[in-house]
C-alpha cells in the first residue's frame, strides 16, 4: 500500500494579517504625511483703491495793480494776479527795516532791548518827513525809549522818523542801514525787492508780490515783529496812546503785518491771517499793491482772504475699517486686511491722493493682528502710512480637514 505523505497545510491568515498590517503602514504614513505637511500661506489680493478728489481753487482776486497769497506750509499755494514787475511798496519797507535791524540788536518778546536815547540828529528827521507829508511821530532829543517801544512806533503808527532813527541808531548812518538791507535781502532771497533807505517815502523803494509774501513769511516767523504788528494799540511815554495803522486787525482772521501808502504806490498790504482749520491753525499771507483807497483795498483783502479760506478742507484718505486687501485659503477661510483706523489730511485747493497696500505673507491670524500696511502718497504733502489688520480671524482647520483634503493646503 502507497505511503501518503502529509504536507503542512499553509495558513491563509498569515497573508491577510499582512495585507492588513501593510494597510495599516500605509495608512498611518498618510496620516502622518498629511499632518506634517504644513499649510500653503492663504492667497492675497489688494483692494483698488478709489482716490478723493478736490477742485482747483476759485480765488476771489482784485483787478489792479499786483496781489499774490499763499498758505505757508501747503506747498503750490501759491497764487498770484496782475503784474509781476516790481511795484513801489511805501512803507510795507518798515518790515525791512524792522528785520534788518534785529539782526544787528536782536530782541525777544519777554525783553524790551537796550534803552535808546535819541540825539539831535534822529530829532531832526521829523521835520525832514514831515516836509515830505510823511507819517511822523514826537521825538524831542534826549527822549529815551526801549528797542521794543521805537519798534512799535515804527510799525503800528509807521512813524518815518522812528524808522529813520532806528536806521541810524543800529548802522550810524543811511547809506550803512542800505548796505546793510542789500546784503538781508539777497541771504533771504528776496531778489526783486529794493531798499534805498528805511521808511517807504522813497518811490524806489520797490518789490514784487510775490517777494513781499516771503517778507511777510519772515515777518511772521519773528516773534518779536509777528506780536508788534498783531498789537491794535499801546501807550509809549511822550509818543502817547498810538493805534495800529492796520484797521483790518482783528477781522476775518488778520493779525498783521502792515500798511503801505504813497502817491506812486497806491494803497498797500502786506496781511497775515490765521484759521482754524481741520483742527489745526493755518496761516494765509499776502500782498496787495496798488489800491485806491485803504477802505477800498481792506474790502478787496477779506474778499479775497475769505476765498482762500474757503479752499482749505479736510480730505479722508481713509475709514477705519476700509478694505485695502483680502486673504482667502483652500479651507474656504477668508479675512480683510482693513485699515486700522480712520486718517485724514489738510490740503488747500486741488490735490491728488494715490495709496498702494502692502500685505503681509499669512497663514492663520487672529481678528485684529497686523498684516501690512498702506502708504498714501498725497500731493505736496509729505506720505502717510496707516497699519492694515485683519478684520476677522484665519483659523487652523484642524487635522481631520487635512485628513480629508490630501495635500490641498500644502
Amino acid at each position: 500500500m502507497p505511503r501518503v505523505v502529509h504536507r503542512p497545510r499553509r495558513s491563509a491568515v498569515r497573508p491577510t494579517v499582512l495585507t492588513i498590517a501593510v494597510v495599516l503602514v500605509l495608512a498611518i504614513a498618510y496620516l502622518v504625511a498629511a499632518a506634517v505637511v504644513p499649510f500653503t500661506p492663504a492667497s492675497a489680493a489688494k483692494t483698488t483703491y478709489s482716490a478723493p478728489t478736490a477742485s482747483v481753487p476759485d480765488l476771489t482776486f482784485p483787478a489792479y495793480g499786483a496781489t499774490a497769497v499763499q498758505a505757508p506750509g501747503f506747498a503750490d499755494s501759491l497764487q498770484t494776479s496782475g503784474d509781476t514787475k516790481p511795484r513801489s511798496i511805501a512803507s510795507i519797507s518798515k518790515v525791512v527795516t524792522a528785520l534788518v535791524v534785529l539782526d544787528q540788536h536782536p530782541l525777544t518778546t519777554t525783553s524790551d532791548g537796550p534803552t535808546i536815547t535819541f540825539d539831535q540828529q534822529q530829532h531832526d528827521l521829523y521835520a525832514t518827513y514831515l516836509a515830505q507829508d510823511g507819517e511822523v511821530a514826537q521825538m524831542p532829543v534826549g527822549l529815551q525809549l526801549t528797542e521794543k517801544q521805537a519798534f512799535q512806533v515804527m510799525l503800528m503808527k509807521s512813524a518815518n522818523n522812528y524808522a529813520g532813527a532806528l536806521a541810524l541808531w543800529a548802522f550810524g548812518s543811511i547809506d550803512k542801514y542800505k548796505a546793510a538791507a542789500a546784503t538781508w535781502l539777497s541771504a533771504h532771497d528776496l531778489h526783486d525787492t529794493t531798499i534805498n533807505e528805511p521808511t517807504g517815502l522813497d518811490a524806489g523803494n520797490t518789490s514784487t508780490a510775490t517777494d513781499l509774501v516771503h517778507l511777510g513769511e519772515l515777518a511772521i516767523a519773528n516773534p518779536v515783529v509777528s506780536q508788534i504788528v498783531g498789537t491794535k494799540s499801546v501807550a509809549i511815554p511822550t509818543v502817547g496812546q498810538i493805534e495800529n495803522s492796520n484797521k483790518l486787525l482783528g477781522m476775518d482772521g488778520v493779525d498783521g503785518i502792515k500798511t503801505g501808502t504813497l502817491d506812486e504806490a497806491g494803497a498797500c498790504l502786506l496781511f497775515a491771517a490765521t484759521y482754524q482749520r481741520g483742527g489745526q491753525d493755518v496761516t494765509v499771507v499776502g500782498a496787495m499793491l496798488g489800491g485806491a483807497t485803504h477802505d477800498a483795498l481792506d474790502t478787496d483783502v477779506q474778499a479775497l482772504l475769505h476765498s482762500v479760506a474757503d479752499n482749505f478742507h479736510t480730505v479722508t484718505l481713509t475709514n477705519a475699517g476700509q478694505s485695502f486687501g483680502s486673504y482667502s485659503t483652500p479651507w474656504k477661510d477668508s479675512a480683510d486686511a482693513v485699515a486700522k483706523s480712520a486718517s485724514t489730511v489738510l490740503v488747500w485747493g486741488r490735490t491728488t491722493v494715490a495709496a498702494k497696500a502692502s500685505l503681509h505673507t499669512l497663514t492663520f491670524g487672529s481678528r485684529g493682528e497686523r498684516v501690512g500696511t498702506v502708504r498714501f502718497t498725497i500731493e505736496h504733502h509729505a506720505p502717510v502710512t496707516v497699519p492694515l489688520v485683519l478684520d476677522r480671524a484665519i483659523d487652523d482647520p484642524g487635522i481631520w480637514w487635512k485628513w480629508t483634503n490630501p495635500f490641498q493646503g500644502s
